[in-house]
Order: structure tokens, then sequence, then C-alpha cells
């Protein structure tokens, strides 16, 4: 059976080894819990290959590996980081040829794909479309299989409004700048998004207009999917899928998706870890060497 390592680089690096769709020993964290490090926010990008070398490493422990797949937040091409709006120093970047050396064979894609993946192999889907939105610091929209394309769902056009301003990456009425932690500190300088969640509760009514947008804005970036990909189950993951009312976020997609072909689609919420994206980043590398 074939060894493969699955990493994660976002805010931090999470490395382990994958076997038959399963991690197999332990897990390798860095910054190590309980550190006063910071991640890699501000890292120098050949500071994060190196660091990236080191997980694997420290996983691998001299094992021979056949194939390293790596999950990194940022609009992915052919191993080179394009653009990473939360990790802007690594833009540019070719982080699969500064891999190279040390592993035979390295695949590099975007992280929200690499969780896409891995529900599709932990579930036994490997054979049909996986859709999956993470909901954090930022929106992250990955699709399995992978297809050409950039795929920023993120940054998928929601509203027309000129004051929906709040994006990271600057555009204007963009789904990030709705949903993601960050812009939602950046409209509510006076709470927190946990706490705008809880006052629309408790019948706040300017944070219960924004938790209906929040929610409109989330079935409308999966509208605009289903009417470019076609109808299905759309996972939910990240610290902020604990916000979702699955409920609400039905009603409001039914509203958006009228066309009897396109009906059907469903919305489910997967629990938040990094293990899912080990799995679908080195389920990638495998199939990739493969495809070659």
């Amino acid at each position: 059976m074939a060894k493969i390592v699955g990493v994660m680089a976002s805010g931090r690096i999470v490395a382990g080894l994958v076997e038959g769709n399963h991690i197999t020993g332990p897990v390798s964290v860095y910054p190590e819990p309980g550190s006063d490090a910071e991640g890699l926010y501000g890292v120098p990008a050949d500071e994060i290959a190196e660091l990236i070398r080191r997980q694997i490493d420290l996983v691998l422990q001299g094992a021979k590996v056949e194939a390293v797949g790596i999950g990194f937040a940022g609009i992915i091409r052919d191993g080179r980081i394009e653009e990473s709006p939360n990790l802007q120093q690594a833009k540019g970047f070719h982080l699969q040829s500064a891999l190279g050396s040390s592993f035979e064979r390295v695949l590099v894609l975007n992280d929200a794909d690499a969780m896409a993946a891995g529900i599709a192999a932990t579930r036994g889907k490997l054979e049909t479309l996986v859709r999956v939105w993470t909901l954090g610091d930022g929106i992250g929209y990955g699709r399995y299989p992978q297809a050409e394309g950039v795929w920023e769902g993120g940054h998928i056009v929601v509203t027309l409004d000129p004051k929906e301003k709040f994006c990271g990456c600057g555009g204007v009425g963009h789904l990030e700048g709705i949903m993601g932690h960050a812009a939602m500190r950046r409209r509510f300088l006076d709470m927190e998004p946990d706490e705008v969640f809880a006052e629309a509760k408790a019948g706040n009514p300017r944070c219960a207009a924004f938790v209906k947008l929040w929610h409109r804005a989330l079935a409308a970036g999966t509208a605009t999917s289903i009417h470019l990909d076609g109808p299905g189950k759309f996972y939910l993951t990240g610290p902020n899928a604990s916000f979702v009312d699955v409920e609400r976020l039905n009603i409001d997609l039914q509203d958006m998706v009228r066309m009897s072909p396109l009906q059907g689609s469903l919305f489910e919420i997967v629990p938040t870890g990094d293990e899912i994206a080990i799995v679908g980043a080195a389920v990638s590398a495998d199939r990739a060497r493969f495809a070659l």
C-alpha cells in the first residue's frame, strides 16, 4: 500500500502519513501546541517551504514516501502560489519546485480543494462531484475532482451594493466580504462575530439584519455553483460553520434556484479538523502520480 504524506499549510502546518485513505501514526504540527510562535503569518516563503520540509521529515522518520500532497491557502497553478491573501508574502513562490529537490513527487493544491478531496476519500465518493465551503477567516470553495480554473469561490460577487467592500482582497460585493471572519470584524468594530450572532438571536435588529444577509450571501454563492456545475450536496466546514442555520439556508437557496433540473441540493455540516484535509491532500497527490 502506497505511503503518501498529506500536508495542510494555512495559518499553521499540519502533516501526516496517509495509507488507504486514513492517517497512520502521529500528526506533526507547527507551531507546536502551547508555542508562542504566531504561525506562518509574516514568515518568508522560502522559510515556509523549509518548515513544511521539516514537518514531512518528522512524519516520515526515514521511511520512503511515494508522493507528497500539500494544501495551501490561495490560488495555486502548476505548483506556484499565484495569490494568497492571508499569506501575502508567498505570492509568486513556486512551492512545488522548492520541495521537489527533497521529494520525488510533490503536488501543491488549494487547501479547500484538499478538504473536498478528503471528504470524497473518507466517505467513499471518489467517483462523484464533491463541493465544500470552508467558513473561517476567509471563505474557501473546494471542488473534487479538481478542474482547470481559478475556483476562488469566496470572491464570487453576491451583491451590487458599493458599500460592501470589506473583503480583504479589496474587491466590492464579494461573498468573503460578508461571511469571512476578518471581514465581519472589519464591519462590526464594536463586536466579535460570535457576539453578532448571539445578539441576533436576542433580537438586536442590526445584528439580525446582518445574519439574514450572511445566510443569503452563502445561498447566492451556492446558487452560482449550482447554475454552473449542477445540483448536489454541499459540505460546510471551518470554525464558523457553527453559525449556519441550515433550515434558513435551504429556504434562501430555494428562492434563488428555480429551474426544476437544478433542484435537490443539500447542505451538510462537517466537523472541523485537519485530518480530513490531510487525507485529501495525500489522496490528490496519489491520484496525480497515476495521471502522469
